[in-house]
């Protein structure tokens, strides 16, 4: 399938889908003409990487795991983050290189550490969200509950 039938069975624009091929997420045939084309299998593959994104994790982190998207079966993600208990059959490292429970690990790794990362501009946030409350008089709010403030920035 061309670009545009192939970004929109992912969900996305042609645009987004040229980008995730310019960062190596995704990699078309090309025609003798040049024009891309998709198979089913990387429409798969993109929707996943748009669950990831949807997760919070960056094209970067997604990147430093790329080869296992290939080697993910039907369900997904929840397979990604699969080998934190030891080898699953037909997962385990071979004379090759790492097999895809190492690229596993290495995708809870990253996962981890932007979870990490997430809660730490969260904790800031909401450091910088008290020290603006005090300044404006209001008083003290418990932890993960959101003022409806957009709606008064966005008029």
């Amino acid at each position: 399938m061309r670009i545009g039938d192939a970004a929109a069975a992912a969900g996305m624009t042609a645009r987004a889908l040229r980008y995730y091929e310019e960062h190596g997420l995704v990699i078309a045939r090309r025609t003798p003409s040049g024009h891309r084309v998709y198979e089913p299998e990387d429409v798969r593959k993109l929707r996943t990487v748009r669950g990831l994104l949807d997760a919070g994790l960056t094209v970067g982190d997604i990147r430093s795991f790329a080869p296992l998207l290939d080697a993910l079966p039907p369900e997904g993600i929840p397979e990604l983050f699969f080998a934190q208990g030891g080898a699953r059959d037909g997962l385990t490292d071979g004379p090759a290189g790492p097999g895809p429970e190492q690229h596993c690990r290495t995708a809870t790794e990253v996962a981890r550490r932007r979870l990490a990362d997430l809660d730490a501009r969260i904790e800031r946030l909401t450091r910088l969200r008290g020290r603006l409350a005090r300044r404006l008089g209001e008083p003290a709010r418990e932890p993960g509950r959101v003022a409806p403030y957009g709606r008064a920035l966005r008029e």
